[in-house]
């Protein structure tokens, strides 16, 4: 039986090229948490979390100080017991947020050791729903500044050239006229490719939600995104019942108990939650079964570097979510393999585990705190 024998963690802030806003926030840089997890068996995994625009330094110190020692000595592939263990270690210092954040990046760490000392791409060792690739949109349409609508068009234009069949945008941080005129161009430019709209948490009351979608409502959106901030699971609800478009949220919420309290409310026809942070691929793909029980679609959030996986051993995951370059979600300056895009389709990786190994020059370049 292998054993863990070590477990560590860096801490990186890569710089965005151009700071972005979204809804309600601007970004500038981005934390990134890095963890390996080593066995005595010769094999090692490796996984990782976004740590936000700072403060990435709480997570990291989850991983070294409270998660470590659960991990040492144990059997790798007691992926479920492990992962009870972490969850309850960890119950006083969050079930959400760093502490669950922590939990995530060591749990795909060790699908991914698992994956690779068996030979397999992860996607094949979770169950290999997908043949050689899944369905994805693009991601972008984002805030910057001197930033029209016209140029907006021409972006959203240049991913349906792609092949995408679906493109994401901004919405909520301006006025109904100037919002409208941006979704208007933003139509006009991609047909009827499906134009998902995401508000970052933007609006504060049902009220201001539902005189934007009156405007929205016209153009045909695939769903709005995180109407509202995560909590407010109530005007979720409200909304849902009072307009066309489907609601989307889930992307920074954590563990099954929540996603089932937005299912019972019926504050979401689509969750998206997002591996690193919801509890690791093992709580995301009991989240996936929940939401399929319910004849629910999950569309994952974010870094496909590591959800082209999982949307591809799940039935019910219709998109995953691509960012075709790092001007915005810049992870993949840190990895030395990408995924192959495809006429809008993630390919899927054919190497062990995740597919992809941390490049030792890029952690150099921007470690906040080194291998530890």
């Amino acid at each position: 039986m292998a054993k863990i024998t070590d477990v560590r963690a860096a801490l990186v802030r890569v710089p965005l090229d151009s700071p972005t806003s979204f809804s309600t926030r601007r970004v500038t840089a981005r934390d990134f948490v890095l963890v390996r997890v080593e066995a005595d068996d010769g094999h090692a995994g490796i996984g990782f979390t976004y740590g936000g625009s700072g403060g990435g330094n709480i997570t990291t110190a989850a991983v070294r100080s409270l998660l470590r020692p659960v991990l040492i000595g144990e059997d790798p592939f007691r992926v479920e017991g492990l992962w009870e263990a972490m969850y309850q270690e960890s119950l006083l210092q969050g079930r959400t947020g760093s502490a669950m954040r922590a939990l995530s990046a060591l749990d795909i760490a060790l699908w991914d050791r698992n994956a690779r000392a068996c030979g397999l791409p992860l996607w094949k060792l979770l169950g290999g729903y997908a043949k050689d690739s899944v369905r994805a949109y693009a991601s972008g349409g984002y805030y910057l500044d001197g930033k029209t609508p016209h140029m907006l068009a021409d972006e959203l234009a240049g991913y349906c050239a792609m092949g995408f069949g679906g493109v994401k945008m901004k919405v909520g941080r301006l006025g109904l006229a100037e919002e409208e005129d941006r979704i208007s161009h933003a139509r006009d430019a991609i047909g009827a490719a499906d134009l998902m709209l995401d508000c970052n948490n933007g609006w504060r009351d049902l009220e201001t939600a539902l005189r934007y979608m009156a405007v929205f409502e016209p153009y045909s959106p695939y769903w709005i995104e995180e109407p509202f901030l995560p909590d407010d699971l109530e005007n979720h609800a409200r909304l849902a019942q009072q307009t066309l478009v489907p609601v989307a949220t889930g992307e920074i919420e954590s563990g099954r108990w929540r996603f089932q309290q937005i299912i019972d409310k019926g504050a979401a026809l689509i969750l998206q939650p997002d591996a690193v942070c919801c509890g690791g691929i093992t709580e995301f793909r009991r989240i996936a079964a929940t939401a399929a029980s319910h004849g629910l679609s999950v569309c994952p959030h974010a870094y496909h570097e590591l959800h082209v996986h999982l949307a591809a051993s799940l039935p019910n995951v219709p998109y995953a979510e691509c960012f075709i370059d790092d001007r915005i979600v810049n992870f993949r300056k840190l990895i030395d393999t990408q995924v192959t895009i495809k006429d809008g389709r993630l390919m899927l990786p054919h190497g062990p585990g995740l597919g992809f190994a941390y490049r030792d020059d890029a952690i150099e370049e921007f470690a906040v705190e080194a291998w530890g």
